[in-house]
């Protein structure tokens, strides 16, 4: 069960929440608050002075009056006219962290929306109901309008849903689900859309995906240390205590812990002086990526538990304030930083597996099958891992750093949020299946050396490999293989197999 109160939210409850079916539920003395705003909202209406969105228009038509009567037909409007995105609908899971993320925010009790109204915005995740929310139109402020709009438009019986997995009219899918849709009333249209909660929801899944991809890139670095016989002294603790990025120093002590025990890495007697750096520098690139990670998680986190609407409503002092807290640039620079963060975990990976395939660098057979030329062994793997990195590099290129001017110029900086949120996604997938071909490339090299000599941790990963690849001996349809280590790092089976035989895997 996730209880939702506006505070301490986390992004991994919520991803908990949307991959393993909890239920939802709202905090009652928080719902207190939420109404209490509600009632300001009813007041200023009585007064009738102008506030923005509720007897207002919206945008650069801030300036037209709206009048009593109207004040319902403009909310359903606002839903309906920002109902205009295109392209491919977001997953389900993006949508249910959506809907939740929404309503965490809407139980802050600043944005003048009635508590059924998130009663029936939850209930749409614990009765799985999913609109049908494509993935493109926002430009991260005011917020991600176009792709919240298209979610509201369900709770009042229009748009499309999935009810169990039949794509059908939002009121059709409340209709199957036992639920009704509701009337909205003054500001509550404004209060459903003007967030950034698009590209939060894509943010927490990516950033859940991402935290096994940081553990599972030393993993795979670990594997490849022994496949090629690399030189540990570069890992020694003395070296990265004098440059203390925390980072820098877990990813080091990760890869002691992960390689105690083998006999296949060795120090100062090895006939090489040093390693490359994709071997040598593996603690300060992954460490680096890391890093930003935690940063990008602060950042995340204190969004999903922010207020983000216009005009935000403060019920105990009576007042409403028009201000900016739906612009996105908080996050988009964030995830822009995660998606450049990880595209280099995945750059440097792909460098190691060129090594483990390529005979001039690793002293192993080409391409890592015994009869080349006949065969062509990981040769194409490579060329694959070369492909997806090429693509993260087009990726990576920042989307917060372009701003179009919208609604003729009143909203003339806007974030690109979601569309940094896209690109994120997009990176973390090739990198998944980056570190597939690095474990597999990894596995068959030391297949070429002594496996007695492996660590308990690493030997512990190459049978999880090998108990659903076998060995390469001659060519084969490779493609299903990746996807199942892929399948295997996404699960987390890959770290579990590594951890369960060290004391700690930061």
């Amino acid at each position: 069960m996730l209880k939702l109160s506006g505070s301490n939210l986390s992004g991994h409850d919520v991803v908990k929440a949307v991959r393993q079916g909890w239920t939802v539920t709202l905090d009652t003395a928080q719902l207190a608050k939420v109404a209490q705003a509600r009632e300001l909202v009813l007041r200023l209406l009585e007064e009738g002075a102008p506030v923005y969105g509720i007897n207002t228009g919206f945008g650069k038509l801030a300036e037209t009056s709206i009048s009593r009567e109207s004040v319902a037909e403009l909310q359903r409007n606002l839903i309906l006219s920002h109902s205009c995105g295109v392209g491919e609908p977001f997953s389900g899971e993006v949508v249910k962290a959506m809907i939740i993320l929404r309503a965490n925010a809407l139980m802050k009790g600043h944005s003048g929306i009635r508590p059924e109204v998130i009663r029936l915005l939850v209930e749409l995740v614990n009765q799985n109901v999913i609109p049908v929310v494509p993935s493109q139109g926002s430009v991260g402020a005011s917020g991600d309008l176009v792709p919240l709009a298209h979610m509201s438009a369900v709770l009042i019986g229009e748009g499309e849903a999935y009810y169990r997995d039949q794509r059908l009219p939002g009121a059709k899918a409340l209709e199957r689900a036992g639920l009704a849709p509701v009337a909205l009333e003054a500001k509550e249209g404004l209060a459903l859309i003007n967030g950034t909660q698009a590209m939060t929801a894509q943010a927490v899944l990516a950033l859940y995906d991402s935290d096994i991809l940081l553990k599972t890139a030393d993993v795979a670095g670990s594997l490849t240390m022994e496949a090629l016989r690399a030189i540990p002294d570069a890992l020694d603790e003395r070296v990265h205590a004098l440059r203390p990025h925390r980072g820098q120093n877990l990813v080091a002590a990760n890869l002691r812990r992960l390689l105690a025990g083998s006999g296949l890495v060795y120090g100062r007697e090895h006939d090489r002086i040093q390693d490359a750096y994709s071997l040598r520098c593996i603690p300060q690139v992954h460490g680096a990526t890391r890093d930003a990670y935690s940063y990008v998680e602060q950042v995340v986190n204190t969004e999903i538990n922010s207020v983000t609407d216009n005009p935000i409503l403060f019920p105990e002092e009576g007042e409403v304030i028009s201000a900016g807290n739906f612009h996105g640039q908080p996050v988009a620079l964030a995830l822009d930083f995660l998606g450049i963060a990880l595209a280099e975990m995945g750059n440097i990976s792909e460098r190691r597996i060129e090594r483990l395939v390529n005979p001039q660098l690793s002293g192993l057979p080409p391409f890592l099958t015994q009869r080349s030329g006949l065969n062509s062994g990981y040769m194409i793997a490579q060329y694959t891992a070369a492909a997806l990195v090429s693509e993260n590099k087009v990726l990576a290129h920042p989307a917060s750093v372009d701003s179009i001017p919208t609604s003729a110029n009143q909203e003339d900086h806007v974030s690109m949020g979601s569309i940094a949120a896209r690109k994120l996604g997009g990176i973390v997938s090739n990198v998944q299946h980056v570190l597939a071909i690095e474990i597999l490339c990894a596995c068959q090299a030391l297949e070429y050396r002594d496996k007695g000599k492996l660590s308990p941790a690493t030997r512990a990963v190459y049978e999880l490999v090998r108990s659903a690849v076998p060995p390469l001996e001659q060519d084969r349809f490779l493609e299903p293989e990746i996807q199942t280590v892929r399948d295997l790092i996404v699960s987390g089976r890959v770290l579990q197999a590594a951890a369960s035989e060290v004391e700690e895997l930061a």
